[in-house]
């Protein structure tokens, strides 16, 4: 299942409106097959595994799925677990309950119904995968990934706002590869103004995956194919956003802290000391630091280079 959860970041997030989902078949022991979410949802990921496996093998193979096969009819293709409970694996083995109430528990009354053996899991790994699709159906909004690079002492600039480069080239490099698995990216509108950043992917063959850009401001849209909203909490509003990319400023930072709606955190420090520069954060509204505490888990951290990278994860 952890090996279905890390093909599925294959399919993000060129499989929207649809999650991006994978699926192993295994057969005595080792990878029949395997599939992802196709660019616009189509085909699914258990179509692609299934596909041009013979009956005698499924009959004896385990279909591993990091998501609730669908149920639902769509012109598009048939529901996965029709062609599941026609393909007959001899078990199927699902991370994730779909909280779709198109889906929702009828992709596993259907393959039971079919006679296959079914096991549903709480997988954490799959969750992480899904994490932009589970947040949209629980909460109605993306999943929102705030992300800062500073220096060893929490500046994201010098004083006079000078901040090119805080980091280095592969730290640079590995936020364009998280900017690629993402649906849109937001900036300020300060920093929009200051910098004229482009918010696109500039990395070679995956230019295509530059994500829609967003301005947080309370005016409108600043420039052609940028979309504008007034408040953090109108992401809900950002259509066919699963997965959001905050990069700055620091207001825009601290207000969507304040607002709690950071749900992974990614910070990039540089082994520098700026001392009398720009903070990376403004006011969070704190009233002591009892509230600062058990908010955040490490779920990763590498090196970069010279630099540092952490990713946190939201405690709920």
């Amino acid at each position: 299942m952890a090996a279905a959860a890390r093909l599925a970041v294959r399919a993000r997030p060129l499989s929207r409106p649809n999650p991006g989902v994978a699926a192993l078949v295994v057969h005595q022991g080792r990878v029949a097959a395997r599939g992802w979410t196709r660019p616009g949802g189509r085909p699914h990921a258990e179509a692609e595994a299934l596909a041009g496996l013979s009956p005698h093998m499924l009959a004896e193979a385990t279909l591993y799925v990091t998501l609730e096969p669908c149920a639902h009819a769509s012109p598009r293709g048939p529901a996965c677990a029709d062609l599941i409970a026609a393909a007959r694996p001899a078990r199927v083995v699902i991370g994730q309950h779909d909280p779709d109430p198109r889906t929702s528990g009828r992709g596993l009354a259907r393959l039971a119904a079919a006679g296959i053996a079914t096991t549903l899991l709480d997988d954490p790994a799959s969750a992480a995968s899904l994490a932009g699709f589970l947040m949209r159906q629980r909460t109605g909004r993306p999943w929102v990934t705030l992300k800062l690079a500073t220096s060893l002492d929490g500046c994201i600039a010098l004083a006079d706002g000078t901040s090119r480069w805080i980091t280095g080239e592969a730290a640079r490099a590995h936020v364009h590869a998280r900017r690629a698995q993402n649906d849109a990216i937001l900036v300020g509108g300060g920093t929009w103004r200051a910098d004229a950043p482009r918010l696109d992917v500039r990395l070679p063959g995956l230019e295509a995956r530059s994500p829609q850009r967003v301005v947080l401001t309370r005016g409108g849209a600043p420039a052609a194919g940028v979309t504008a909203i007034a408040a953090p909490e109108a992401i809900a509003g950002l259509d066919g956003v699963l997965h959001l990319y905050v990069e700055g400023g620091a207001e825009t930072a601290a207000a969507f802290l304040a607002a709690d709606l950071v749900d992974e955190l990614h910070l990039y420090r540089a082994p520098i000391l700026i001392g009398d520069g720009r903070r990376s954060l403004g006011a969070l509204g704190l009233a002591g630091l009892d509230a600062a505490h058990g908010r955040w888990l490490l779920h990763e951290r590498r090196q970069l280079g010279s630099d540092s990278f952490e990713a946190y994860w939201r405690c709920r």
